[in-house]
């Protein structure tokens, strides 16, 4: 039934110049593909062999949407509440415009704008005021200590003004820290990962997973080819940093469980992962230039999903290092495509062929 989706996988090996990949598809809770090819050392020759640990990147904010979102279902926070109410360094904001000026901001930022990145933030992990937390914590940057550091930086644009892809979801996590008094990683690790059984996913690298992360490779524009690269020189800004938005290492067993328990929602009840997949955007907002919707989607709560015009039932997203996921509730299907090559812009439109030939042999409709 997916031989097509083997096909079109193969070629990005033949044709894109891509490593290796590792592909799962699960549907009504069972395994119906898994397939993977390729080498995941180059140099060494050495074969995927299905037990490899990724950055995982963006793919981390799904989780950090699911432990939030756990917190709103107990009534800890409302979605519309002022972020500065549980992170007073947040109140006073500050706005860049487009001529360099910096002046007050006149919106508050709400825990909504956080999910739906909406908030203003940019993305710039090396910021002035980033570098000097750094500088200041010798290298540690707890991550609430950062948080108090990214209050300081102007916003790009007033709170809920438009859409961009941020530190958002880093912020998220640090709300999840706050409001639940562990750690980020202790949160998620208590409520999402042992209850879904994911015994290989952390938000820190050290010994016990540094060794068994994958090599990394990146596109070269100039050479126009796929290389090898450090390990771990994006989104990790300190070494107790646990990024929301990026810094998840997780392998592919680990995730589709994961997937699985929203699917099956073990981790959050039903109406809570319809809210997580149903388009958060305005009219205004989608309408600008500024918005990644040229795919015709919508953005939920972190999530790319359906809208009225563009009903596909699934949502997703993927990460910097083109791993992708996609959960389509109603139909009961589950995928995850995991590789580890940064930059390279051609795996975008490979993520979503992965999607559609997925949803096509199960003949959904839309």
């Amino acid at each position: 039934m997916l031989e097509k989706l083997t096909e079109t996988m193969d070629g990005f090996i033949e044709n894109l110049g891509i490593p290796f990949y590792d592909c799962v598809v699960m549907k009504d809770g069972k395994c119906v593909y898994r397939h993977s090819n390729g080498c995941t050392d180059t140099d060494k020759k050495t074969p995927v062999t299905g037990k490899e640990l990724y950055d995982i990147y963006s793919c981390s904010k799904l989780i950090t949407c699911t432990a939030a979102l756990q917190l709103y279902e107990k009534g800890k926070f409302g979605l519309d509440d002022y972020l500065y109410l549980y992170m007073p360094e947040f109140e006073n904001m500050t706005v860049k415009d487009e001529n360099g000026n910096i002046r007050p901001a006149q919106n508050k930022i709400t825990v909504r704008e956080l999910f739906t990145m909406t908030a203003g933030f940019g993305y710039d992990v090396g910021s002035p005021m980033m570098r000097k937390c750094v500088e200041d914590t010798d290298g540690e940057c707890q991550t609430l200590t950062v948080m108090e550091y990214l209050a300081k930086e102007p916003l790009l644009f007033e709170p809920g003004y438009r859409w961009n892809y941020s530190l958002c979801h880093d912020v998220l996590a640090a709300l999840v820290e706050k409001i639940s008094g562990m750690t980020f990683g202790e949160y998620v690790k208590k409520n999402i990962f042992d209850v879904c059984g994911m015994e290989n996913s952390s938000f820190l690298i050290d010994e016990s997973n540094a060794e068994r992360l994958v090599c990394h490779y990146s596109y070269n524009n100039r050479t126009e080819k796929v290389e090898k690269c450090p390990k771990n020189v994006h989104f990790r800004i300190g070494t107790k940093y646990e990024s929301g938005g990026a810094g998840c290492v997780s392998c592919v067993d680990d995730y589709i469980k994961f997937l699985e328990a929203l699917r099956t929602y073990k981790l959050l009840k039903k109406e809570t992962v319809d809210l997580l997949s149903t388009n958060q955007m305005t009219k205004e907002q989608m309408d600008m230039p500024s918005y990644w919707v040229a795919l015709k989607r919508g953005y939920g709560l972190g999530q790319q999903c359906p809208t009225k015009t563009n009903k596909r039932p699934d949502f997703g997203w993927g990460g910097a290092a083109g791993s992708h996921y996609f959960v389509d509730c109603r139909d009961g299907i589950t995928a995850f495509f995991a590789t580890q090559v940064f930059g390279y812009d051609k795996l975008q439109s490979a993520r979503i062929a992965v999607t559609d030939i997925v949803l096509e042999a199960f003949g959904v409709e839309y």
